[in-house]
């Protein structure tokens, strides 16, 4: 991808419109840029931000059909996630792999109840089953989390779903859909919606790095924000409803020793009503989640007091003891697109499934979903939007179609957790061009920090090949530094910023400017 490339592109569109002008960098937007180019449609994908700077990189790293939404008897939207969750497995193996969860039994009835709940979540997989769900005894339980609490604990059951790292995946969705022809921009930001003849035919984005407006031309506009879709829904028509309700889910990230195994815990029923998970990632643990709603958006949601509490109460009860507030590595925030519904006493009773809006004006606006389903979001609303431009419906060629740099799929090989070996395998295929740079240039193959399992080699690579852009972009997305350990972050941005700055021909001026905008992202990632 290179950013240059791609905005001369955008400023030809007034005389080579594109098919289709999707607004939003996250997993919606990406999954209908991959499918709409990989359909051989024109595509245009601007993101005021950076890819998955919002909802997208504030996820529990989980790929699942939702033993929850089982549990509400929306066996539909079970049924639709479980098969996407095989399709991202075989699609980007190098991202999405297999893991073991356990549901802790206390009374003697709960491994009964929930065995034939999770038998059903197996049928409903079918082929793309990941693993068998079974009774297991209070040993085995414990020989599987070593920290679980033990007092009471009758046995459990074992089931499994998928896990992935969600910013690797939109940085190669975003090189997917690259691959397919896709014009990809990030740090342009839509300013007005274009209208001929009462009918929306493209947007006015501002190059937020030169300053300057473009206007880009499309055959239909695609508004796929988010938690900020009203935001462009209202460029169109001010008189809009609200589609959106917007609720609030947070994760505190826990060193290893509180999970040392491979397996997560997941916690069926807490007190507000949700699941919680405490699940292992890259030789972390992460503890979550909240479902709180809040009355507006914000690009950088702040946990609530009562939230953290919350999640740190609810792993006492469940780990052998209770983490403490200098003990979380880091806490994260983000905001769930759910559906807005009459009657819902809670966000936590708000569809997770996606949906389709489209204006009298022509503009089309997807909701709701869920990283899960990305894939499935993207081909409903190229599907819809071939309509609205008077398109050809193609049919879709991403099932079956593997991502960018994804090896053959196979079982995944054994990594040690939170290791620079595993750090380098979410880069694919390409992870042997990662190492090289560092063989070229042997100052590279130095880690950023002694507490993070990332090379400098990874720094140039996500700025020369993944339109890494700021301080944040390569410590926050392109690597997972910041979510990782935010004091460590903070401790190797100068050098990270160093060597962007070369790399982006950029002055002593930038580099302090980009320090200063990351103690602030890191002052509200830790705990004090």
């Amino acid at each position: 991808m290179n950013r240059e490339n791609s905005i001369a592109r955008l400023e030809q569109s007034k005389s080579e419109p594109f098919d289709f002008v999707i607004i939003g960098g996250g997993a919606t937007g990406l999954g209908a840029a991959v499918e709409a180019a990989a359909r051989g449609f024109k595509v245009a994908l601007l993101e005021g931000h950076d890819f998955a700077k919002g909802t997208s990189s504030r996820s529990t790293k989980l790929v699942h059909g939702g033993v929850r939404y089982l549990a509400q008897g929306n066996i539909g939207l079970v049924r639709d996630a479980l098969r996407e969750r095989g399709r991202m497995r075989r699609n980007a193996p190098h991202l999405v792999r297999d893991l073991e969860f356990v549901v802790p039994a206390y009374d003697w009835w709960a491994g009964p109840y929930y065995g034939i709940g999770l038998k059903l979540y197996d049928v409903l997989a079918g082929k793309l089953n990941l693993g068998s769900s079974k009774l297991i005894s209070r040993a085995s339980a414990i020989e599987r989390i070593p920290t679980i609490h033990t007092d009471g604990l009758q046995g459990g059951v074992v089931y499994f779903d998928g896990q992935f790292d969600d910013t690797r995946l939109a940085v190669t969705l975003a090189q997917t859909a690259a691959d397919k022809g896709a014009t990809i921009a990030n740090y342009v930001n839509v300013e007005r919606l274009l209208h001929t003849s009462d009918r929306v035919t493209g947007v006015v984005v501002r190059d937020l790095e030169s300053d300057t407006e473009i206007e880009v031309h499309g055959k239909a506009v695609i508004n796929a924000t988010g938690i900020w879709a009203d935001n462009v829904r209202k460029m169109d028509d001010p008189d809009a409803k609200n589609a959106v309700s917007p609720s609030q889910g947070v994760h505190l990230v826990l060193p290893r020793e509180f999970l040392p195994g491979t397996t997560a815990l997941m916690v069926p029923r807490t007190d507000d009503g949700r699941v919680l998970f405490v699940v292992p990632w890259h030789g972390k643990a992460i503890v979550g989640t909240t479902d709180t709603a809040v009355p507006t958006a914000e690009y950088e949601p702040k946990p609530l007091e009562e939230e953290i509490a919350f999640l740190l109460e609810h792993a006492g009860r469940y780990l052998n003891r209770t983490p403490k507030r200098e003990e979380v590595l880091a806490v994260y925030a983000g905001l769930r697109p759910l559906v807005k519904a009459e009657g819902a006493d809670s966000t936590a009773q708000l569809s997770r499934d996606h949906t389709i809006l489209v204006s009298r004006t022509g503009l089309l606006t997807i909701v709701g979903g869920k990283w899960t389903t990305y894939r499935k979001m993207g081909e409903d609303v190229i599907n819809r939007a071939s309509v609205v431009a008077n398109l050809e419906v193609k049919e879709s060629p991403t099932p079956d179609m593997r991502l960018h740099a994804a090896p053959e799929f196979k079982d995944a090989p054994s990594f040690e957790p939170g290791s620079s070996a595993e750090a380098l395998s979410m880069y694919g295929l390409e992870a042997d061009q990662v190492r090289a740079l560092a063989s070229e240039n042997p100052a590279l193959a130095a880690p950023i920090h002694a507490n993070l399992p990332y090379i400098k080699a990874e720094v140039v690579w996500a700025v020369r090949r993944e339109m890494a852009r700021t301080l944040e972009d390569v410590l926050s997305r392109r690597t997972r530094s910041l979510t990782l350990n935010a004091r460590a972050a903070l401790e190797a941005a100068p050098e990270v910023a160093r060597l962007m700055a070369v790399e982006l021909t950029r002055g002593a001026a930038w580099e302090e400017g980009q320090l200063e905008q990351f103690r602030v992202r890191v002052a509200e990632s830790v705990l004090t």
